[in-house]
């Protein structure tokens, strides 16, 4: 039984890989899609996006679904219409095409990562929940520098299709071992979904998740780019951000004070707010949202870099960003060795203090003439950190809900990382493209045609560099120098942000070892009641 308990463990870290390999293989493989399909730079956007702003829109309801029908049925539902988008994905012929299968990929990935979190925390207890943790977080660090290499690879080798194609034989496997090693568990008295919850949480969500990805190009306040659907164009001068945002924030409030409400008067909630009464799952997911601020935000930014501004291909560029893999595979070991005498929140601040420093190093060797090597010390620095950090932080936020609410909690927890990486990811994108166009325009001066190299520098991220080279040598080591200027820039405020994570964890307590003397929950029959224990 034991066995099998780690063999699902492994089958739950693929499902998790599988997703969080696919929101970065598909970066990679966009130049060769814009080539095979021809399609336009707005479904370009939307074929990056539009999975995000799915995946991250129904957590919360597909953690509850987990708890009420069963966490290994809901991860396989996940699963197989994740490998089944994937091959519409694959065939796809035109760009709305590939956009509608992106769509329902992120409702497979929205299906998926709650409900590994919550089979896990239904299965493991004391020093193997914390084992357990590390093996799932090193996996989602690891693979978030694997999936540019794979992505290379694919598209160079073969076609953009595999990037999408690869999944199927993947969920396949998924779906033997899940049935083959993970026991089902669910919650002994599930309540009903609260349906009008779910509603109102999908359009808070995936308007404040819009919102915060779109900013940047349709304009923070006013428009910038008029987004357009068919035939119909945005009319306002107004941008439609800050509407999203009003949106999303009406939304919220209506949430939460409809949940207080029916709480009190004993009706169902997709998420109750006594949950928040346990101080390790409200103070974690505050410390997990602000940490996941400055988490993979380098990733963003390093690509760009490497790419157009030190001549890398994609698959040199993923094959440098291994080193972050290898540095989460690291961490995992680490702390499987080191969880029986450590508490997971000193756990947490030592990965955190890894992840600082590991910025810090990459943003000080950047420059226009950096080796590999270089980057590779502070990357693999930075990996070692999220892979103890990213998985122990969970592990903290989830142990003390009752395992019959571990959807429920896994949902929200996932939830306020995703909106804390796109937070993230809008701020450290704005910081590096305002920097690098301040910089460029102040080496550039007055010089002929100097608006046009930085317009075209900007709007191209860099990919531009090399056509004005051709006609301007000078211009294109400027433009260089201010976009290796501006990716440091964003390694020093991904390591703020994670500063500002750390003293977050001060909210979790000391940091003394606890032990979790409770045995391991059978996934079968999870005994965990509604009146466990609160803080």
């Amino acid at each position: 039984m034991k066995r099998e308990r780690w063999a699902g463990l492994v089958v739950i870290s693929v499902a998790v890989a599988l997703i969080i390999v696919d929101s970065t293989i598909v970066n990679v493989a966009i130049p060769a899609i814009v080539d095979d399909l021809g399609i336009t730079s707005t479904q370009v956007q939307w074929v990056q996006e539009s999975y995000t702003l799915v995946f991250a829109a129904f957590l919360l309801l597909f953690g509850a679904l987990a708890d009420r029908y069963g966490r290994r049925a809901v991860l396989l539902t996940g699963v197989v219409v994740f490998a089944a988008s994937s091959v519409v994905a694959a065939f796809a012929d035109s760009g709305t095409a590939l956009i509608a299968a992106r769509l329902v990929q992120g409702l497979g990935g929205a299906a998926i990562l709650p409900t590994t979190l919550s089979l896990i925390n239904a299965t493991f207890r004391g020093r193997e929940r914390g084992i357990a943790f590390a093996i799932w977080g090193s996996t989602i660090g690891g693979m978030a520098a694997v999936g540019p290499l794979l992505g290379g690879w694919l598209t160079t080798e073969f076609s953009w299709r595999w990037a999408f194609g690869i999944n199927v034989p993947l969920g396949i496997l998924i779906v033997i071992g899940v049935l083959v090693f993970v026991a089902e568990s669910r919650a002994e008295r599930p309540q009903p979904i609260d349906w009008a919850g779910a509603l109102i949480s999908v359009i808070a969500s995936g308007s404040i998740v819009f919102a915060l990805i779109e900013g940047r190009t349709y304009g923070w306040w006013f428009t910038e780019e008029a987004p357009s659907i068919g035939d119909w164009t945005w009319p306002y001068e107004i941008s439609p951000i800050p509407f999203a945002f009003a949106i999303g924030i009406a939304f919220v409030a209506l949430f939460v004070v409809r949940a207080i409400t029916r709480t009190r008067a004993g009706r169902p909630v997709l998420l109750s707010p006594d949950l928040f009464g346990i101080r390790s799952f409200r103070n974690g997911n505050i410390a997990a949202a602000i940490v996941s601020l400055g988490e993979f935000g380098i990733i963003l930014a390093l690509p760009l870099w490497l790419q157009n501004a030190l001549g890398y291909t994609a698959l040199q560029t993923g094959w440098v960003l291994v080193a972050l893999a290898g540095g989460s595979f690291v961490a995992s070991g680490f702390a499987s060795a080191t969880i029986a005498r450590f508490a997971p929140v000193t756990i947490v601040r030592a990965g955190l203090v890894a992840e600082i420093v590991g910025l810090v190093i990459t943003g000080l060797v950047i420059s226009v003439d950096t080796p590999w090597w270089a980057i590779v010390i502070g990357l693999f620095v930075y990996g070692f950190g999220v892979g103890l950090a990213t998985a122990q932080l969970t592990n903290v936020v989830l142990r003390e809900v009752p395992v019959a609410r571990s959807g429920e909690a896994s949902g929200t927890q996932s939830t306020s990382r995703q909106l804390g990486s796109a937070l993230g990811i809008a701020i450290l994108g704005t910081l590096l493209f305002s920097t690098l166009e301040a910089d460029l325009r102040t080496q550039l001066g007055d010089a002929p045609g100097a608006d046009q190299v930085v317009s075209a520098v900007v709007d191209s991220a860099g990919a531009a560099i090399p056509a004005i080279e051709q006609q301007s040598p000078e211009a294109a080591d400027a433009a260089r120098e201010s976009l290796s200027t501006a990716t440091a820039y964003s390694a020093y405020a991904a390591a703020g942000f994670l500063g500002l994570g750390l003293l977050a964890t001060l909210g979790l307590g000391s940091g003394r070892r606890e032990e979790d003397a409770a045995p391991a929950a059978a996934p079968e029959a999870p005994i965990a009641s509604e009146g466990e224990r609160r803080d």
